[in-house]
């Protein structure tokens, strides 16, 4: 990185937006749980489209790598510096557009958090569908990126089914612009569904047209009591009954017990009490209630609205920071068919070392786990790659929600096999051919 390049940027973006003091550039150099660092010379923050692609071409010109950046909540060190790279921080794409109610859609920008989004489509009388525990600082961007999910993926889909339209800027510095949302468009490949999911490895993404959703306002959620991790799965075909359901959440009872003791809250049921959690959680324009109740009447569990129902998802929320506090944990996201979560399970907590503890929480519907492991000290490479190698075993993913990011580069060909990984390198060399977007990201570095 040399003088001039900085200056370059500064003529690009502002000088104010080209940050090179190390404390200004601190907290854009490690993620949020502090498990991944890196270094960058300067962090640029453009606030436009044009901006990004002069970015680009400049680094380009210098061959500087560039990483972009969210809110910088992913957890496996896909936003944070490396190598020299230049950070690109998409902060300042905070637009958002006015909602369209006839065609329920609404325009954001990059920078844009998902409860912001969330907000300005209820004001409207709409909503975003996706929803997880970090969405006050999450983005739009870094959520298109990973194809994030959440709690809500059993009635919505992932981000790639609310996302209709894309802007976006190549390496080369040109600039795509599919804003228009139309639902049915059939002229050749979707390129917005290409970047989706991409990592920020094919191109910078500047705004994305999202798919609202309708405000389902009467809402009452249900916690239960299972016997077993199998009792839960079995539960899903009468859950999936529900016209109303939302969410079905796991919470194994380490998990409960850490996010309580966190919060400083009584568990709803005693962790003690049972072999699994099952968080159900119901919205419509009506009370969901009744229909709730009804359908739960054989199983263990209460009933929560309003008030209560809140405390049930603000524990939920809360676990990945109650068990951040407890130290670093060993993170996984993985997913298998609902059918062998079990034996997921099983075979995790048979590669933990003695003192380890394994906790466990994810979204039952869609057989993600999220895997913790507190003390696996000199293990835990080990315990990773079992827990991973099981999952693909299993016929599931490495990835169910984080994204690949540098972590599991060297799992992405094991997972997709040799012609499909070799398709989306190609497609990468393609788009990408100095290998400046987010390099180590998805891919080894060449």
């Amino acid at each position: 990185m040399t003088g001039s390049l900085v200056d370059d940027l500064r003529a690009v973006v502002g000088q104010q937006h080209v940050l090179t003091d190390a404390d200004l550039r601190a907290t854009y150099e490690t993620d949020w749980l502090r498990q991944w660092h890196g270094t960058t010379p300067c962090v640029v923050r453009p606030g436009s489209a044009a901006e990004v692609a002069d970015v680009l071409r400049t680094c380009a010109a210098a061959g500087v790598a560039v990483v972009p950046q969210g809110g910088n909540t992913g957890l496996v060190g896909g936003s944070v510096p490396r190598a020299g790279a230049v950070l690109l921080s998409m902060q300042r794409f905070t637009s958002l557009g006015e909602v369209d109610p006839l065609a329920m859609q609404v325009t954001a920008g990059a920078g844009v958090t998902i409860e912001a989004l969330q907000q300005h489509a209820r004001a409207a009388g709409l909503d975003f569908a996706v929803d997880w525990g970090a969405r006050a600082t999450a983005t739009v961007g870094g959520a298109v990126n990973t194809n994030a999910g959440g709690s809500r993926v059993v009635r919505f889909g992932t981000m790639r089914a609310q996302v209709l339209g894309l802007q976006a800027v190549l390496a080369d510095g040109s600039v795509i612009t599919q804003l228009d949302g139309l639902p049915k468009e059939t002229a050749g490949s979707h390129l917005p569904s290409l970047l989706v999911g991409s990592e920020g490895t094919l191109a910078v993404v500047t705004a994305a047209r999202m798919r609202l959703v309708p405000w389902y306002r009467e809402t009452a959620a249900a916690v239960i009591a299972c016997d077993s991790l199998v009792h839960a799965v079995g539960l899903l075909p009468m859950l999936r009954q529900l016209p109303s359901l939302d969410a079905v959440e796991l919470l194994m009872p380490h998990a409960l017990a850490v996010a309580c003791r966190h919060l400083g809250v009584t568990p709803p049921l005693d962790p003690s009490s049972a072999g699994a959690f099952v968080l159900v959680d119901c919205a419509a324009h009506s009370d969901p209630s009744d229909e709730l109740a009804q359908l739960l009447q054989q199983e263990r569990g209460v009933i929560a609205t309003d008030a209560r129902r809140d405390l049930l998802f603000h524990i939920r929320d809360h676990v990945t920071i109650a068990i951040g506090a407890l130290g670093v944990p060993l993170k996984l996201d993985v997913a298998v068919p609902v059918q062998h979560l079990d034996r997921l399970v099983r075979r995790t907590t048979a590669a933990l070392p003695s003192g380890a503890q394994l906790v466990v929480f994810g979204h039952l519907a869609e057989g993600n786990l999220h895997v913790n492991v507190l003390g696996a000290g000199d293990a835990a490479a080990e315990v990773r790659d079992t827990v991973l190698a099981a999952a693909v075993e299993l016929g599931g993913t490495v990835s169910a929600e984080h994204g690949i990011g540098v972590a599991k580069t060297d799992w992405l060909q094991r997972m997709k096999g040799p012609a499909a990984f070799g398709a989306l390198l190609a497609i990468k060399r393609a788009l990408d051919p100095q290998g400046l977007l987010n390099p180590g990201v998805l891919f080894p570095v060449e």
